[in-house]
């Protein structure tokens, strides 16, 4: 279905990646979205990417934001349960989100 985007069968991640690059496809995604978001354009340049790489990765993203959801929460749960989110692993102000 995708041209730019594979998937890993060996990876802990169900969310398909770019192909030839060790990034999911959310990772672009991420860029266009936020405070500060960026055009594909400035995406694919500052990753080095075609822009269709970036458009198939936010068609993705958005197709499957639960998928996506799912597997932030259960990063975040990981990162929890071994304490990864206190000093020294993180920063002396970082506030996890409760």
């Amino acid at each position: 279905e995708y041209k730019f985007l594979e998937s890993r069968p060996r990876s802990n991640y169900r969310q398909l990646w770019v192909k030839g690059r060790h990034m999911r496809a959310e990772v672009l995604y991420r860029c266009t979205v936020g405070p500060e978001p960026e055009t594909p354009e400035q995406i694919a340049t500052e990753y080095s990417v075609p822009v269709e790489a970036v458009l198939e990765a936010i068609d993705y993203c958005t197709r499957y934001r639960e998928l996506l959801d799912a597997e932030r929460a259960r990063e975040a749960a990981s990162i929890r349960a071994r304490n990864l989110d206190r000093y020294p692993n993180a920063a002396l102000d970082y506030k996890p989100d409760e």
